[in-house]
């Protein structure tokens, strides 16, 4: 893997990156049954920082609790885990992705005799979509896949069997050109990217689709809501249709790994005049101040790594 780190958290223990292995019989790489996060630390001027660190630990337990399935450590013994792992890797920002899945020992749709297994991967990982996507825009297609739907599984969780309704969007929209999908909902109402939350602004107004048209309930996006509301903005949580996309002033995306990122063109239509517009570039500096630790208003957002078991800087 491009960007490995040294060691892998599993179950309690730190493992050498090359020997974090599962049995192939494992429950979770069957059936999908797991859940998963993904969060970021960033070198900030006070050391290094998860964002949002508490709710991505809240959402990984409510995840699992939707799929039955108990955690076998508490949220501190995660949490400190965590700054565990980055410290053990010596990395001063990171992308993590902390799983919980089922393991090995039983196989067979009745999951609940598989063990519960636990890890935290960190590695360095750049913009998901490019800093080139994040400075002027990505092109992105509406898929024809729609998203799953809250009567067949369950948008809320972030479970990792469900993604492959997004990864059959991000192929179909890779093999036809494009950066990136948007997914419509069951209703055939805007939902998100494959995997970032959406926003529209109109006439001054920025507009994201609400919880029951199948989102995933984004940190990124609960931390650009508030950000966009101090600024002074209004921002309205209603369904949105399709032809809202191409009649939009600005469209922008936002997820962990994604981080803010304008969409210049969908479908074939330019947003606007095809670039990045003035609330986007607005929002997406705040953000980034917040992301980075430049901003004291978002302090509270970053759970800094403890320099005392902070890895040594090198001298």
């Amino acid at each position: 893997m491009q960007n490995a780190a040294d060691v892998i958290w599993m179950n309690g223990e730190l493992v050498p990156w090359d020997e974090a292995k599962v049995h192939v019989l494992t429950h979770g790489l069957h059936y999908g049954t797991g859940v998963f996060e993904g969060v970021r630390a960033y070198d900030t001027p006070r050391g290094t920082a998860i964002f949002r660190h508490a709710d991505h630990v809240e959402r990984l337990f409510r995840s699992a609790e939707l799929y039955y399935m108990p955690v076998p450590y508490s949220r501190e013994a995660i949490r400190a885990a965590t700054h565990e792992v980055i410290a053990a890797n010596g990395l001063a920002a990171c992308y993590i992705r902390p799983i919980v899945f089922r393991g090995y020992g039983t196989m067979g749709l009745f999951p609940l005799e598989a063990t519960v297994d636990v890890a935290i991967a960190c590695w360095t990982w750049g913009a998901y979509l490019g800093e080139e996507g994040k400075a002027n825009g990505i092109r992105a297609k509406v898929s024809s896949w729609r998203r799953i739907g809250p009567d067949a599984l369950i948008p809320q969780a972030k479970a990792t069997g469900q993604y492959l309704n997004s990864i059959l969007a991000k192929i179909e929209s890779h093999k036809a050109g494009y950066e990136e999908a948007i997914l419509l909902d069951h209703l055939g109402h805007v939902c998100e990217g494959s995997g970032e939350n959406i926003f529209v602004v109109r006439d001054g107004v920025i507009l994201t689709p609400p919880q029951t048209a199948s989102i995933l309930d984004g940190i990124s996006r609960r931390s650009v809501i508030q950000i966009a509301r101090d600024l002074g903005y209004e921002v309205v949580e209603r369904d949105i249709a399709r032809a809202e996309l191409y009649l939009a002033d600005e469209v922008f995306l936002c997820g962990t790994a994604a981080e803010l990122v304008p969409v210049r063109e969908i479908d074939d239509h330019a947003v606007a005049d095809g670039r990045p517009g003035e609330i986007t570039r607005v929002v997406q500096r705040e953000y980034e101040d917040a992301l980075h630790g430049r901003s004291e208003r978002y302090a509270e957002w970053l759970d800094v790594v403890p320099r005392a078991t902070a890895a040594p800087a090198p001298s």
